[in-house]
């Protein structure tokens, strides 16, 4: 609550629910901040506020405009336009204080508002620095919320990038096997789970000079981040297979699979599961195309990169299948099932349901009969 004086006065009184509200995530996106002019309602929804802020209710009184104003006339008016300018900031920055001062209670506000709020990154460009001081993510790194700065302090010795990886939920993405080479390597890596985060992260590109990058596109290159660090992935598998026999395997696996990926490729960002599917650096993003695609933007699915962890014992043992010339037969189902093996954790759908399960009960009655 204050008053504005000066070439423009007016009183302002406002507040932020404790519940969202029923229409807080209306296509409309319209606010609630209540217009007066010398106490005489004007309009409910005069545009005081931007959208990202819709969830803020309350009254502005003003001294200056006429009784008779229009709402045409509104959008246009120096004096709203400066009430706006003068809101913004207010707002932002009350957020910012019960930011530093109570940050248990401005954790609960984030995960009522924050999904909202992560919409004026994107589109309010004069304050997207504000904007992004205010969010909160959660990590790999443990419970509660952290700010990029808190991230960015925290990061290993080496690291250039600030990981991410989006999807529906923290429970969903925190299990993605894309993630294990970081886990192993105590690298922190953002869990994303907010539609908006899909745009806003590409708008932004990076936060302190540090890149922000998906863990599940392009290539990954841990090794700096992981001199001096001892991890399973360092020890020697006790196996005579080399990495001769590795790249025979990748080239066996692209004649099989074909079209079905972009490419085979031995991953550095797996350790304990034998595969995964990655976009290409250019390509879109694998949990964008399928939020596309559920709102009918597009139809065809882009060709994903399937990674094979060269250390994987099902890999070695594939790989030793093929320096001993093994049948093609059984090397084509094994490539096809681990295919939609990652297609399955990713939550695509597999394109052949009844060869999947021909193959799987082949593959399990081969093992019972050794």
């Amino acid at each position: 609550h204050y008053r504005a004086e000066g070439r423009h006065e007016y009183a302002v009184l406002l507040f932020v629910p404790s519940m969202p509200p029923f229409d807080l995530f209306d296509p409309e996106r319209r606010g609630r901040v209540r217009l007066y002019v010398r106490r005489v309602f004007i309009a409910s929804d005069a545009e005081l506020l931007p959208a990202y802020l819709r969830f803020v209710r309350g009254v502005v009184d003003s001294e200056d405009m006429p009784l008779n104003i229009s709402r045409e006339m509104l959008q246009n008016n120096p004096v709203v336009v400066t009430i706006r300018a003068g809101l913004v900031k207010r707002v932002l920055g009350e957020l910012k204080k019960k930011a530093e001062k109570a940050p248990d209670d401005y954790a609960g506000f984030w995960d009522t508002f924050g999904a909202v709020l992560k919409e004026g990154i994107y589109e309010d460009h004069a304050n997207r620095d504000r904007l992004i001081e205010l969010a909160r993510f959660r990590t790999t790194g443990g419970e509660g919320l952290k700010s990029l700065a808190d991230y960015v302090a925290a990061m290993k010795d080496g690291q250039e990038a600030i990981y991410y990886i989006s999807g529906d939920s923290a429970e969903a993405v925190v299990r993605s096997p894309q993630l294990e080479a970081f886990r192993a390597r105590g690298v922190e890596v953002l869990l994303l789970t907010d539609p908006v985060d899909e745009f806003w992260v590409p708008a932004v590109g990076a936060y302190q000079e540090k890149p922000l990058k998906s863990v599940t596109r392009g290539g990954v290159d841990l090794d700096k981040i992981a001199a001096g660090d001892k991890t399973d992935a360092d020890e020697k598998p006790d196996d005579d297979i080399g990495e001769t026999d590795i790249d025979r395997l990748v080239a066996s696996f692209k004649l099989t699979l074909k079209d079905a990926v972009k490419d085979v490729r031995t991953s550095a960002r797996l350790t304990d599961s034998p595969v995964c599917l990655v976009a290409d650096e250019g390509d879109i993003d694998m949990h964008l195309e399928r939020m596309l695609k559920q709102h009918k933007q597009i139809d065809a699915s882009s060709s994903r990169i399937l990674e094979i962890n060269a250390r994987h014992p099902l890999i070695r043992g594939l790989a030793g299948r093929v320096k001993a010339g093994g049948a093609a037969a059984d090397l084509e189902d094994a490539a096809q099932l681990l295919l939609d093996q990652a297609r399955i954790v990713e939550g695509e759908p597999v394109p052949d349901l009844a060869a999947f399960a021909r193959r799987l009960a082949a593959v399990m009655q081969k093992g019972l009969a050794t």
